[in-house]
């Protein structure tokens, strides 16, 4: 079963200053002004924050699941997820990831403290 903008939004709601925000028809999730996930309009797609230098390996690794983000996005730290091709835990972790990308070092550390360290989707 593919993973949804609801199961996404369960995760994200976990995660200490992340909010959501529609802008354009999109869903989006933020810490401050910074996008750490966004879902195309039909929400087949999740675009997430992530390393541009790590970008190409990971789609490359699967590119039944990722994709490269779109030519205007290529110079943010982003790539694309096809929601269809996630399993639950591998949402997970890169929504997690994702939001460790924006949000302070500290809050990270005590949201590690507070459930468990994790080992980053890479």
């Amino acid at each position: 079963m593919p993973v949804t903008v609801e199961d996404v939004r369960a995760v994200a709601r976990e995660l200490p200053r992340a909010y959501e925000v529609v802008v354009h028809d999109r869903v989006k999730f933020r810490v401050g002004q910074s996008v750490w996930v966004a879902f195309s309009r039909d929400e087949t797609t999740m675009g997430f924050a992530f390393p541009k230098e790590e970008r190409e390996a990971l789609v490359a690794s699967d590119p039944a699941t990722f994709l490269m983000p779109g030519k205007g996005d290529l110079r943010y730290h982003w790539v694309v997820a096809r929601m269809d091709a996630l399993d639950p835990e591998e949402m997970r972790e890169i929504v997690v990831d994702a939001w460790r990308m924006v949000v302070p070092k500290s809050v990270a550390r005590a949201h590690d403290e507070a459930t468990g360290p994790r080992t980053p989707h890479r």
